[in-house]
């Protein structure tokens, strides 16, 4: 099927919903990287004083002062759900109309099975997408409210105080520190994933969909915007 050249500009993704991807993906590989290496520590010879090479701590209060900017991101992208326009609100992730859910299956047919060299249009995210983000964001709540239930022993702060609950419902730190860093390899599969088709559907499609992210704009058929 021969693609229109009739193009129409449409205005999808608002700089609040720009600047929380980009704040979001900036936080996910600080925390991953640094809760490597919280699990993984790094051994130094080093003949300096100890408080001249406290890279340990330094690691680690970068690790909760990034979970802190994390947490507030996610926030206000909550509340941008609520106020943003059609293609940022809260009812997209939560797909279970019978055109989104047929939209599902066409999805996995190009997307996963390559049974169709047709694109899925959508001007936002497509419902599998939606599906995918949804399960994100409860693996964020997750990570969120385990990582400062871990925090909460060494911190007088009020806010790791309050998912201090949270470690007895999994037996013991050891235990949810497994979980919590279980979650990150989780993240780090949806990043190779989310990267791939990103460059998958800009180039089937040729909509825009990698110069959205930063400008807001896509291009979509005008008989389909």
């Amino acid at each position: 099927m021969q693609a229109s050249h009739d193009y129409q500009r449409v205005y999808v993704w608002q700089q609040p919903v720009r600047w929380f991807h980009w704040i979001n993906a900036l936080c996910i590989l600080v925390l991953g990287v640094t809760g490597y290496l919280i699990a993984h520590p790094l051994a130094f010879l080093n003949a300096d004083e100890a408080s001249f090479s406290y890279w340990f701590g330094v690691n680690r209060f970068i690790h909760f002062a990034a979970a802190y900017v994390f947490t507030a991101n996610l926030l206000f992208r909550f509340y941008w759900a609520i106020v943003g326009n059609k293609y940022a609100s809260w009812r997209n992730f939560f797909p279970l109309t019978g055109a989104q859910l047929r939209q599902v299956v066409e999805v996995v047919k190009v997307d996963l099975l390559q049974m169709k060299n047709e694109p899925v249009h959508a001007l936002g995210h497509n419902s599998v997408a939606y599906f995918t983000y949804a399960g994100t964001f409860l693996l964020s709540l997750f990570q969120i409210a385990s990582g400062f239930a871990l925090y909460a022993p060494t911190s007088e702060s009020w806010f790791p105080q309050l998912w201090s609950w949270i470690v007895p419902l999994f037996g013991s730190e050891q235990n949810l520190r497994l979980f919590h860093y279980a979650v990150t390899w989780l993240f780090a599969l949806f990043t190779f994933i989310h990267v791939y088709l990103v460059f998958y559907h800009d180039y089937v499609e040729g909509h825009g969909v990698m110069s959205s992210i930063i400008g807001g704009w896509k291009f979509m058929e005008k008989e389909q915007a």
